[in-house]
């Protein structure tokens, strides 16, 4: 709270230096109405604006300003012309120009976009304009962590006063807030809360560069899904399908969760009460965590998976239906403030719904950002996979990017396919929108793979008829082949062996079961009755391995393995002595009622030494089996 009071402070005597300086144009703001929406990890501020021309000379732009603290959180910013009352939609259909400016003798606090009017406000003149700036990352959990059993508190920043280079006539300020519960806000003169809405103001005749700070306070138990990185692979098969690819790193971005975390109360609270009372009561543990997200596909999606390192993950749903396809995915465990997760989803797609031709071109028509719903996404890399042959290639992206071109070498190709790269930082959903990527294809290249297909069996039906027709085998009395049976005989017998030990780790195992089975139920006798059936085991199977090692060291072709496999024998068999020796050792401490602790302290020197012979054991096993 104290670095929010210090920001506050030094943005109060900035913006008291600017509003004594001269105004940059004659437009005046008869009118500002702002709405800021607080309900997401996504802050939207949504300003419609009554623009004048109070001077002699046509304006062709105007300018919005935006504080340091906000500029860097700015994800998307648009502005629109509105036509009036009753139509709300921007006359020309789409936003204006906009791009970064510097005015002179002017700040580095401040930073200016400048908007290009489509035609000049001459004097006299209005208009009405819309104007949407959407900011990641603005809002900061206060405390910073909190327990399972918290609620999540948010600490939002911003200016009663409608910061602008023009004077403003009249001007009023809501903020929606996703919950009725407020900690604290900023009370000035005309503040009123009503329910989850905060207003500020009507306020009148603001001066240019006016600034007036508010803190709010507030409770949000929305879950902060935030994509580290996401990686959209789309490749285009001109037989008919799109393959889209998504690769995510996501973290809750939220307030970070201390303690340690307790599976069974998640069980009892999180799992059954989220799943019904969570919006009833915000109070259960893990209110503010998430272990779902939808995400809304193009129609007619198929082949839809969803997996992640471990492999696939069957907690989904997917329903659609001939507009939309949504599909529901759970992590393999809730996420809390600051947990991490990654995980792929992949879908197929009809080719016709996205492929277009266009003056002698094709190009692909696809959405931006991401499918999954109020996601932030600090990197965004999109790759657009063309066919092998494809030339003459350009994309068409409604906001600036970085782009630049790879190849991608798949089954069957021979120089590889082109690979559109389009990457973009602090991306949100207003930037899903659709993009385009043209390029020429000559139809003839499709033959390529399945003429290579063709002449490929075709040269290996030839090469087995040759095969079958040749004499290709060697004397069964050369020397060659009678080192090649005898090394084959070897092999047999290391594996024999190899699985005899493997059954005596098995008894081993079932013999530390059976222990443990005893600190448990106490039971003696059943205990008593593992161990005899385990020594009636190992003794059949000492008898099996006897004529095997023998072979081994009466064949020429085994010396250089005969000393691994001598050396694996002799520590099975030291372990499983010690093993029987703990194994007496913990029976008749039972017997004679001892505590847990006197137990452990009698085997504790031969717990390590079995533990150390176990990992040889093992090791030896791996080296034996790679023969």
């Amino acid at each position: 709270m104290l670095r929010f009071a210090l920001t506050l402070l030094l943005f109060t005597l900035a913006f008291g230096v600017l509003s004594s300086s001269p105004v940059f144009s004659d437009l005046i703001l008869a009118k500002v109405d702002r709405r800021i929406d607080l309900t997401s990890q996504i802050v939207r501020i949504t300003t419609s604006l009554k623009v004048e021309n109070a001077g002699s000379n046509p304006i062709s732009e105007i300018l919005l300003s935006f504080p340091e603290n906000q500029a860097k959180h700015l994800a998307y910013l648009t502005a629109t012309l509105n036509e009036g009352k009753g139509k709300g939609k921007a006359s020309s259909g789409a936003g204006l120009p906009t791009e970064v400016v510097i005015p002179k003798d002017v700040p580095d606090s401040l930073t200016f976009y400048s908007l290009s009017l489509p035609k000049g406000l001459g004097k006299g003149e209005s208009l009405l304009l819309d104007v949407l700036a959407v900011f990641t990352h603005a809002l900061e959990p206060f405390p910073e962590k909190i327990s399972q059993a918290d609620i999540q508190l948010l600490l939002f920043q911003d200016t009663a006063h409608f910061l602008s280079p023009y004077k403003v006539m009249v001007q009023s300020l809501a903020v929606k807030l996703p919950e009725a519960r407020v900690e604290s806000y900023t009370k000035l003169e005309g503040t009123k809360l009503s329910g989850s809405e905060l207003k500020y103001g009507p306020f009148h005749n603001i001066p240019p560069f006016s600034y007036l700070p508010i803190i709010i306070h507030f409770e949000n138990n929305q879950p902060f899904a935030v994509a580290e990185e996401l990686v959209r692979e789309i490749e285009i098969s001109h037989w008919g399908n799109v393959q889209v690819t998504e690769h995510y790193n996501l973290f809750h971005g939220g307030a970070k969760s201390k303690g340690e975390f307790s599976r069974l109360p998640c069980f009892c609270d999180y799992e059954f009460l989220c799943r019904y009372f969570v919006r009833a009561r915000p109070y259960v543990r893990g209110a503010s965590a998430f272990r779902r997200l939808v995400a809304r596909l193009p129609p007619r999606a198929h082949s839809v998976y969803y997996r992640d390192e471990i492999g696939n993950i069957s907690t989904s749903s997917l329903w659609g239906d001939s507009k939309k396809t949504e599909l529901e995915i759970e992590p393999r465990y809730p996420l809390f403030g600051g947990w991490r997760t990654a995980f792929t989803i992949g879908y197929g797609l009809p080719l016709r719904d996205f492929l277009f031709e266009s003056d002698g071109k094709r190009f692909l028509n696809f959405s931006f950002g991401s499918p999954i719903n109020e996601l932030v996404i600090d990197t965004l890399i999109v790759k657009v996979v063309l066919p092998e042959g494809s030339k003459d290639i350009s994309a068409s992206v409604p906001f600036p990017v970085k782009q630049w071109q790879e190849t991608k070498f798949s089954h069957l190709d021979l120089v590889g396919r082109p690979v559109v790269v389009l990457e973009k930082n602090n991306v949100v959903p207003e930037h899903n929108e659709h993009f385009q990527v043209y390029y020429k294809f000559n139809s003839l290249s499709m033959l390529r793979e399945p003429l290579m297909l063709i002449f490929g069996f075709f040269f290996l039906f030839v090469a087995c008829i040759v095969y079958m027709h040749a004499d290709l085998s060697i004397s069964k009395s050369s020397a060659s082949y009678l080192a090649k049976v005898q090394w084959e005989e070897v092999q047999a017998t290391v594996q024999q062996i190899h699985n005899i030990i493997s059954h005596c780790l098995t008894a081993h195992d079932k013999l530390e079961a059976s222990l443990r089975d005893l600190s448990r139920t106490g039971d003696v006798q059943a205990c008593k009755a593992t161990r005899k059936s385990v020594d009636s085991l190992l003794k059949g199977v000492s008898k099996d391995l006897k004529p095997l090692v023998t072979f081994l060291q009466s064949s020429p072709q085994a010396a250089h393995i005969l000393p691994k496999v001598e050396e694996l024998i002799a520590k099975e068999r030291d372990l499983q002595e010690r093993l029987m020796a703990k194994h007496t050792t913990v029976v008749d401490c039972y017997e004679k009622k001892l505590g847990g602790r006197e137990i452990e302290n009698r085997i504790a020197s031969n717990q390590q030494k079995i533990t150390s012979l176990r990992q040889e054991v093992d090791d030896l096993m791996d080296f034996i089996d790679e023969i």
